[in-house]
């Protein structure tokens, strides 16, 4: 009954009709979509592959809401500073600058495949994760990471910066937008690892049989994939996580 519910609601989901601004998957995570989807065990529920936003919100107003906002600039690469200016000469009220990491939601089966992925999140370096379980017995897993930026720039239309900050800030935020990238790419690589097919990591335990030198070695790969396959991310992560997250007095995470 349980896994009968399960596919209800991935069908459900997979089949709907994609109600965001862009309509589609973007392009740098559709291949970590398919891959989740492709498995029995899991589906996405939402996605962004991180994106550099300039939005106006209404000034004087603390519930800034996507409601009361209209976007002025949004890329989902890196950005120019001539598109910032050209933004913010159409703002009319409170204009932020902002960089968004990628997120990625996945509905999983099980409470064991959430804590599964959200290893593999955590070890790829997107340290803002977590698993929450809905009334209904939902069990959703985000993905997500910590280096994020929001600046505000005008106020009732009136720019506040200098052109030589905005130059900094677009450098900043183009910075956090390749480290993404690369988180991204390491998930993948980690979650392949983890998601491998069984009769791949019996072709693995029958080899390491065959080969006892390495008996030791297999094991460990087998019953610790996920955390060997992303060891050499740590100590990177460690080092650009103080890099990226405090580089501005306004970034928030």
């Amino acid at each position: 009954m349980e896994g009968e519910t399960f596919q209800q609601w991935k069908n459900q989901c997979l089949n709907k009709c994609d109600f965001s601004k862009k309509g589609s998957v973007d392009e740098d995570i559709s291949h970590i979509v398919s891959f989740i989807n492709s498995h029995d065990r899991y589906f996405t529920t939402s996605s962004c592959s991180g994106r550099i936003i300039l939005f106006d919100g209404v000034s004087d107003c603390p519930d800034v809401q996507k409601r009361n906002c209209s976007w002025l600039f949004v890329t989902h690469q890196k950005c120019q500073i001539e598109d910032v200016v050209t933004g913010l000469e159409k703002s009319v009220g409170d204009a932020t600058f902002k960089f968004e990491p990628f997120v990625l939601h996945v509905q999983c089966k099980q409470l064991g495949d959430a804590q599964l992925l959200h290893t593999v999140a955590i070890n790829s370096g997107l340290r803002n994760s977590g698993i929450t379980v809905g009334k209904k017995g939902k069990i959703i897993m985000a993905v997500r990471s910590t280096h994020c930026l929001e600046v505000p720039l005008s106020h009732k239309g009136n720019v506040l910066t200098t052109d030589q900050y905005l130059d900094f800030l677009v450098g900043v935020a183009n910075q956090k937008m390749e480290e993404n990238l690369k988180r991204i790419e390491r998930f993948y690589e980690c979650l392949q690892g983890a998601l491998q097919p069984q009769e791949q990591r019996c072709s693995l335990k029958e080899e390491a049989d065959k080969k006892p030198i390495y008996r030791r070695r297999r094991k460990r790969m087998q019953d610790d994939s996920v955390t060997d396959c992303c060891q050499s991310v740590k100590k990177h992560d460690e080092i650009s996580e103080e890099e990226m997250d405090c580089d501005l007095l306004f970034s928030s995470s």
